[in-house]
């Protein structure tokens, strides 16, 4: 049996667009049994297939294992970052969520299937375009696609729930008819379809700055054309939590939608075990997220986390063997360990800044300017940032500064500029040293070269006028001397 297909065979127990039944086999491997197996590094497996031995189903998974948690991880490359952890998914990242900062980074960018992660992007677009009590109707296009093996929590057509029960079945349960139903039934409440609903899905993702998904559908169950990659989908996950409600939902242990005139009583249970605490996978930080499997995809999990100091957001994909939730709290606990916040407020002492401003979304709760921070490894200092500023332009004082590390973004934050920085540095912007120059913003470059244009015009204007008046006067000069002439 090929390898990738024992992987999936020994995961279809995991909740996802795919089979819910439990896995008779697992296979689970160690990073340290599968790097030090031999002292020379190479593991049992890597030498049976160096000498033409034929492997076994078992041995091929364990190769597969190998190859995948030795492949690169981009982020342990940064200068002076701290090194994370390999894993047995083929892309992950870390983000966290106040800054968007890239805590860990491996393939974020390479396309995968995401599979029921999908159902976070569904969930997003109908918190963004529906009311929890909305209706949300099953026609017969929302239940007759599903096939036998395919999670479903058993809604008929004419059913109908509410919004907000049609998202507890499709963040817990993974029901994808209750996804395929939000999709449609939310188009239809803004006046539209379920076609318009999947753009709304690949929108927002866009608008979020996620330039590698194309989303056909609401639930993940398999197409080509449908898939993701580790970073869209932090994005995502960055962005729900401006919606408590998700997270409301997505903590529940046990969901019962009551028996009513059009449906049957429906009890489901959470399938992600990092939020159930007597689970063996549970993590105490875990505060959301949602599985994903099917056979192409491998398993998929994306997990929000909040340890009550930082939040994060940790997306793994295509994952071999049993290992998602292992990788998933290895990722976040490198996260939390190593970084740490440092309050812009308290330590920025430019001479070209007279004021750090509160983060924007908590300008109008009143809340202190320590609240607008950089997130930093652990051993790093705020001395060793570059700063670029970009002014607003338009006569405005305040600008935003951006902060790397190292060449990675770390954060920003809103300036009032000094008079300093305008009498000094009115064409050119500074890094925190005060050595390295940036070329103005674009949209100060086009006020200077609209005054300069503007200048051109007048003084063509002046050259215009000044040649007229010489013209007339050799003319004039020139009608007197034949009147003379003929006198």
């Amino acid at each position: 049996m090929p390898a990738a297909v024992l992987s999936g065979v020994l995961l279809l127990g995991l909740a996802g667009a795919g089979s819910s039944f439990s896995p008779a086999v697992t296979v689970q491997a160690s990073p340290v049994e599968n790097a030090e197996a031999n002292p020379d590094g190479s593991s049992d497996t890597a030498d049976a297939a160096a000498s033409g031995e034929e492997l076994t189903p078992e041995e091929q998974l364990q190769q597969e294992l190998d190859q995948v948690y030795a492949m690169e991880v981009q982020s342990n490359g940064w200068e002076a970052w701290p090194a994370g952890p390999g894993t047995y998914g083929e892309a992950a990242i870390v983000m966290e969520v106040g800054t968007g900062t890239i805590l860990y980074a491996k393939n974020i960018d390479a396309h995968h299937y995401p599979a029921s992660i999908t159902k976070l992007v569904t969930t997003l677009a109908a918190l963004k375009n529906g009311n929890l009590q909305d209706p949300v109707t099953f026609s017969h296009n929302s239940v007759s696609f599903l096939k036998w093996d395919e999670a479903s929590i058993g809604m008929k057509e004419g059913n109908q729930l509410t919004l907000e029960q049609a998202l507890y079945a499709t963040l817990l349960a993974s029901a994808n008819e209750a996804a395929y139903a939000v999709g449609e039934s939310v188009g239809v409440n803004a006046g539209h379809d379920y076609n318009w609903f999947i753009q709304q899905m690949n929108e927002i993702c866009r608008e979020l700055g996620g330039t590698n998904s194309n989303f056909v559908n609401t639930n993940g169950l398999h197409d080509p054309n449908h898939y993701t990659c580790a970073r869209d989908m932090a994005l995502i996950g960055r962005e729900l939590f401006q919606y408590p409600d998700f997270f409301r939902i997505a903590q529940t242990p046990q969901y019962t939608i009551p028996a009513s005139a059009t449906t049957e009583e429906h009890v489901f249970q959470q399938h992600h075990e990092m939020l159930l605490p007597d689970n063996s996978d549970y993590y105490p930080y875990a505060i959301g997220g949602k599985t994903g499997y099917t056979s192409d995809a491998l398993s998929t999990l994306v997990t929000m986390a909040d340890n009550g100091s930082m939040q994060l957001v940790c997306v793994v994909l295509k994952t071999h063997g049993i290992n998602v939730y292992p990788d998933t709290r290895n990722l976040l606990e490198y996260g939390f360990q190593n970084f740490r916040k440092v309050s812009v407020a308290e330590e920025e002492t430019s001479k070209n800044v007279e004021e750090i401003l509160p983060a924007e979304e908590d300008a109008e709760s009143g809340s202190d300017p320590e609240d607008s921070y950089v997130l930093l490894p652990k051993d790093a200092s705020f001395d060793d940032l570059v700063r670029e500023i970009l002014p607003d332009g338009g006569g405005s004082r305040e600008a935003t500064i951006r902060y790397t590390y190292e060449d990675q973004p770390v954060g920003e934050a809103r300036a009032v500029l000094s008079d300093r920085y305008f009498e000094e540095h009115g064409a050119k912007v500074q890094d925190v040293s005060g050595e390295k120059k940036k070329e103005q913003p674009a949209e100060e470059k086009m006020n200077v070269s609209g005054v300069v244009l503007a200048a051109l015009a007048v003084l063509l204007v002046i050259l215009i006028y000044a040649l007229i008046r010489v013209t007339r006067k050799r003319k004039q000069k020139t009608r007197r001397r034949r009147r003379r002439g003929k006198r």
